[in-house]
Order: structure tokens, then sequence, then C-alpha cells
């Protein structure tokens, strides 16, 4: 057992912003965003499967949701702007400041914000944050059954920690949620890997990488 004699729960406040080169994420707003959200992404359930809420067949019926998710304090909901656009969602949520864990999660990016830099920049910073506002642990779960969920995870450098079975039910259907997480004293290798993958060095002309990111 490792004693933590100046642990204090942390005081942390959700930016209302974060930028790198390739992304920019704001706090989700019901007037800013979500009609650039609604028309980057498609309406079939194909694309909101995993996600528990979505899909959203015309503009109105996102905005009604976004009202709410909007205010959320716990997810705090992103939106996040790509070269094409505000096109995806992301949020913090089980925000444990106590014991200091904190979950990124919901992420919702459309087809073309999805396998781009700025969708790996987006988590990148939403990591790069939640460890220097001191977090210890930040989780990533999803449905067992979502196999991209769960390679993103793994090549953004989470490390698999096991399967929680009939852990929830979500759309009258059975989730098995699959745990991943880095710490703290994971993250400074992991961060020095994501930023050598983000240098505009890593990619040729036509914006393919040269380097994958891998542990």
């Amino acid at each position: 057992m490792t004693e933590l004699p100046d642990w204090t729960p942390l005081d942390w406040t959700a930016p209302d912003a974060l930028e790198g080169r390739y992304a920019r994420l704001e706090r989700l707003s019901v007037d800013l965003h979500v009609e650039a959200l609604h028309a980057a992404n498609p309406i079939d359930a194909a694309h909101w499967k995993y996600m528990p809420y979505g899909p959203f067949p015309e503009p109105g019926v996102y905005r009604l949701w976004a009202v709410g998710a909007a205010v959320s304090s716990d997810p705090l909901y992103y939106a996040v702007c790509g070269a094409a656009g505000w096109s995806g969602l992301a949020s913090y949520m089980r925000v444990d400041r106590t014991n200091g864990v904190i979950e990124i999660g919901n992420i919702a990016f459309s087809p073309g914000l999805q396998r781009t830099p700025a969708s790996t920049e987006a988590v990148h910073l939403m990591l790069d944050h939640a460890f220097t506002a001191g977090f210890r642990r930040v989780e990533w779960k999803c449905n067992a059954e979502n196999a991209p969920s769960r390679r993103a995870a793994e090549r953004l450098g989470f490390t698999y920690e096991g399967t929680f079975r009939q852990h929830m039910i979500v759309r009258g259907q059975n989730r098995d949620t699959a745990w991943f997480a880095i710490i703290d004293s994971d993250w400074p290798a992991i961060r020095a890997r994501h930023v050598a993958w983000l240098d505009p060095s890593n990619f040729d002309a036509t914006g393919k990488q040269l380097t994958p990111l891998r542990r």
C-alpha cells in the first residue's frame, strides 16, 4: 500500500476551451455548435449504436437534447472542431475530485473527424489537461462489443483493466463494459508519443502519417 501524505482533494473547474494545432474543444453551446454538429454527423442508428444519446433526425431534435447536455455538470460536454468545422462531441464524466479520477467518454466523432490528427489531438488535450490539473487516473470505458472504441483506447495508450459483465442496460440491451485507464505515472511516456505523432513532420504532403501512434 502506497501512502499519500500530501494528497488533498482537487479543486478543479472544467475549462471552457482547449486548443491545439489541429483541434479546438469548447463547452457545448446550443447556439454555437448544434447546427454544425447535426450537419456533420449521420442520422442513421448505426452511427449512434453504442452511444446513450442520438440519433438526431433533424436539427431541432439535436437542439432539444443539447439544451440539457450544455448545462450538465457531469458529463461535461465539449464540441470538437477539426479541419471540417464543428463535427464531434466528447465529455469529461464521473468526475471524482476526492480520489483524483476522471473519465473521458460520450465520444461521438463524425466520419469526417474520425482517423484524423484532430480526433487524436482532441483526446490528447483532454488527457493533458486532466493530468496537469492533478488527476491521478483517467478512465475510458466502452461497450465490450465496441471494437473501434477498444482499438482507439489502446492506440492512445490506455491500459485494458478488465470487463465488467452485465454492467449496464443501454437502449434495452445488456452492456458488458470494457475498462481502460491511464495513470499519472504512465502519462509522461504516453504524452511524449502523442506529441511526436502530432508533430507536422510526422505527416506527408497528403496528410498521411509516416509513423503510427503505438506503444
